[in-house]
């Protein structure tokens, strides 16, 4: 596997810590040692995420074409547009959102606080529109990608969680040669990766990355997208790509993708009783903020997972947190009583 031949922007602190929840494990019971792979602090730009370590291999391809205009979609409450926005305004280029009607949430602070408020501060131009969600390419952002070429700009599109571009899983090829580095540092392997899936990317580079050394479906994707199908095909397809690209050794078999849909519902975006139960869970025995769309779906996964015995006694589990949690000013209605 090469990965070294694909050139990087740094955009990161680093190697992203690794946590023990050690509260949160002896509440489950014990027997299953939870871990915490920190994305969420993972850069000093807008609070960072797992966008921000994708990026870092699209951003050259950007600097390189002398792309002056980074163009992106996502909903309302996207963490994607966020970290576009701030890489945009560390870059010095000028940013435009599309921000897509995803999640049936009627709030009259949605479109003003969390996220979107982020990019606004940022400086990056915003395109609202009512379509709803899917994570295929939108025609809002090709419309857009061509109102930045007729204004005499260049712009870079970068797709929805940076999915569909064709480096979109490098960055989380490079999160699975990370964690093995950390491996060896604290004398242990983990048994399985627990990580959130919609658009598909972040999974198959982690699938990629874990198969040089046969962990690739010890990679737990817990789907948060309700449109578990076609995540799934999109994470098979990447990661597919993503290993030819990088020159994996063997192939990727459909049985290398394994995803829980049991956490998704009731639609993307919309929290269950499990998922706030598990956001208020994880915050108060451990003071680690997660949210209603993503990492709070994940979490709630995790958590029911262990309840339930689906673990093995003595497996050490390694909760990918992937930073939503400055959407969650955007759903405080739902935390008025905390």
């Amino acid at each position: 596997m090469n990965l070294a031949q694909f050139p990087r922007y740094p955009l990161t602190f680093g190697p992203s810590p690794i946590t023990h929840l050690n509260r949160l494990t002896d509440h489950l019971g014990g027997n299953v040692e939870i871990y915490a792979k920190r994305e969420d602090c993972n850069s000093g730009l807008a609070f960072g995420g797992n966008k921000t370590r994708k990026l870092e291999y699209l951003i050259p391809q950007a600097i390189e074409e002398g792309c002056d205009t980074l163009v992106s979609i996502g909903g309302i409450q996207s963490n994607q547009t966020r970290q576009v926005a701030a890489v945009a305004a560390h870059l010095g280029m000028r940013c435009v959102l599309v921000q897509e009607n995803w999640v049936s949430y009627d709030d009259s602070i949605y479109d003003r606080v969390g996220n979107i408020e982020l990019s606004r501060i940022m400086g990056a131009e915003l395109r609202l529109d009512d379509a709803g969600f899917d994570i295929g390419i939108r025609p809002s952002w090709q419309n857009a990608l061509e109102e930045v070429e007729r204004q005499g700009g260049k712009p870079f599109p970068i797709p929805a969680g940076c999915s569909e571009h064709p480096r979109g899983g490098l960055g989380f090829v490079g999160f699975a040669e990370e964690v093995r580095q950390q491996e060896r540092e604290l004398g242990f392997e983990f048994d399985y990766v627990v990580v959130c899936s919609v658009t598909g990317s972040t999974q198959a580079g982690m699938v990629v990355g874990f198969a040089a050394d046969g962990r690739a479906d010890r990679v737990i994707g817990i789907d948060a997208s309700a449109k578990p199908d076609q995540t799934r095909e999109q994470i098979t397809r990447i990661a597919r790509d993503t290993a030819s690209l990088v020159e994996l050794d063997r192939s990727i078999a459909d049985d290398d993708v394994v995803l829980d849909t049991r956490y998704g519902g009731p639609e993307y975006g919309v929290p269950n009783e499990g998922t706030l139960e598990a956001i208020r869970l994880c915050g108060r025995l451990e003071g680690v903020l997660t949210d209603p769309v993503y990492e709070g779906k994940s979490m709630h996964g995790l958590i029911d997972k262990i309840r339930h015995g689906e673990f093995p006694d003595g497996a050490r589990v390694l909760y990918a947190h992937l930073g939503g949690a400055p959407a969650l000013s955007a759903y405080a209605a739902l935390f008025k009583n905390g």
